[in-house]
């Protein structure tokens, strides 16, 4: 019985360790893809907004947006990033706006 336990605990603590590093990893990787976002390389940019464009609408996903619509020289890389722009403005507003309270 000592034996499974001891087992058990060992794999518990090596499957922490492996989410641990997983969610270092993932953190970075959105860290490198918002930075890649004023990459001097189009393609990069355009590789971020693919990223951008998958993530939850936030406040200050959408200011970075608007920010690099001010920034980016390119008109295709702009219409993309303004199209983006306005899914998570939609989003943030029906979040903000809610069901509502019910009529009396």
């Amino acid at each position: 019985m000592n034996k499974k336990l001891r087992a058990a605990g060992i794999t518990i603590l090596a499957a922490a360790v492996v989410g641990g590093v997983l969610a270092l990893i993932v953190r970075n990787q959105m860290s490198r893809h918002r930075r890649d976002l004023f990459s001097p390389r189009a393609l990069r940019r355009l590789a971020a907004l693919g990223h951008m464009n998958r993530e939850v609408a936030s406040v200050d996903n959408i200011r970075l947006l608007r920010d690099f619509i001010a920034w980016e020289p390119r008109r295709a890389l702009r219409d993309r990033a303004r199209a983006i722009l306005r899914r998570m403005e939609r989003e943030v507003g029906k979040l903000r706006l809610g069901p509502g309270p019910e009529p009396a």
